[in-house]
C-alpha cells in the first residue's frame, strides 16, 4: 500500500499539566522574606502614626480593598505614603502578618478589633475565622460581650450561638450580672426563642422581674413590650392572678392589660384546637 494511503499515526501520548505543590508555599515564604528584609517595598501604609512599608502587588493580591486603591485613579495609587483611617495599628500589624505569611493568630482579647479590621479590608478568610472563633468561645463570661458585638456588626453565626447558649443555660444565667446587662431587645429575643430551656414559664417571668429591678427607673416602662413574649398560657391557673398582683405589674397600668389579653388569646386558641 502506498505511503499516501496509510492512516496517520496518532500518538497515545497526551499533554499533561503539572502543579508544583511546593511552589505556593515557597513563593509565599519568599514574599515574607522580602518583607522582613525590607526589599522592593514600594508603598508605606501609616496607621495611627505607625509606618508599615509594604508591596503594592502583595497587598492588591490579598485584599480587594487594596486592589481597588492601587489599581484605580484614586490618589492613593500614586502616593508613596498612604494614611489609613479607622484602623487599629496593632490589629493592622496582625493583618499584615497574615497577608505575608498566611498564618493568623487569634485570641479572645483581640478577636473583635481583628474582625473589624478584616471587615474593612475585605479579608474574608480573616473575618470568617474570627466569626468561628467567637462562636466557639461563647460562655457565661463572654456571651453578652460577644452578643453585643455580633449585634452591632451583624455577625449572624455569633448571634445565633449566643442566643442558643443563653437559651440552654437560661435558668442559671438569668441570675448573673451579665443577664442584667442585656438590652430590652436582646431580652425579648431570648425569651421568645422556641428552644428556650425552662421547666416552667414562671422562670421566665421571674427572670424578667430581676432584669427590670436591675434598673427599675429605666426599665419599668419596657415591661408592657416584654410581657407579650412570655407564654402565660403555659402557666397554671394560680400563676396568672399572682402575677397580676405583683408590685411591678400593679405599678404599671399597661402591664396588667397585656397579661389579661395574652391569657384570653391563649385560652381562645386552646378552645379552637
Amino acid at each position: 500500500m502506498a505511503a499516501a494511503d496509510q492512516e496517520p499515526h496518532v500518538s497515545a501520548v497526551r499533554p499533561r499539566s503539572y502543579q508544583d505543590k511546593s511552589y505556593l508555599h515557597g513563593f509565599l515564604g519568599t514574599v515574607g522574606d522580602l518583607q522582613k528584609a525590607g526589599v522592593l517595598q514600594d508603598v508605606v501604609l501609616e496607621v495611627e502614626g505607625r509606618r508599615f512599608p509594604c508591596h503594592r502587588l502583595v497587598l492588591s493580591a490579598a485584599s480587594p480593598y487594596f486592589r481597588a486603591m492601587f489599581t484605580s485613579d484614586m490618589a492613593e495609587s500614586r502616593q508613596k505614603t498612604v494614611v489609613l483611617q479607622c484602623l487599629n495599628a496593632g490589629m493592622f500589624g496582625e493583618i499584615l502578618s497574615y497577608i505575608y505569611s498566611g498564618t493568623l493568630h487569634v485570641s479572645l482579647d483581640k478577636v473583635q478589633p481583628l474582625y473589624q479590621a478584616a471587615d474593612l479590608l475585605q479579608l474574608d478568610y480573616v473575618r470568617d475565622t474570627c466569626s468561628s472563633y467567637m462562636a466557639m468561645n461563647v460562655e457565661r463570661s463572654t456571651c453578652v460581650d460577644l452578643y453585643n458585638f455580633a449585634d452591632v456588626f451583624s455577625v449572624d453565626t455569633v448571634l445565633r450561638r449566643c442566643v442558643e447558649w443563653i437559651g440552654i443555660n437560661f435558668a442559671e444565667f438569668s441570675f448573673s450580672e451579665e443577664f442584667c446587662s442585656l438590652s430590652v431587645n436582646q431580652l425579648t429575643e431570648i425569651i421568645s426563642h422556641d428552644e428556650l430551656d425552662v421547666k416552667e414559664e414562671t422562670t421566665v417571668w421571674e427572670a424578667v422581674v430581676r432584669w427590670v429591678r436591675c434598673s427599675r427607673e429605666d426599665r419599668l416602662h419596657h415591661l408592657p413590650s416584654i410581657l407579650p413574649h412570655i407564654r402565660f398560657g403555659l402557666m397554671t391557673a394560680d400563676d396568672t392572678p399572682a402575677i397580676l398582683e405583683h408590685p411591678l405589674v400593679r405599678e404599671d397600668p399597661g402591664s396588667s392589660e397585656v397579661i389579661r389579653k395574652g391569657k384570653v388569646q391563649t385560652d381562645v386558641i386552646l378552645v379552637l384546637i
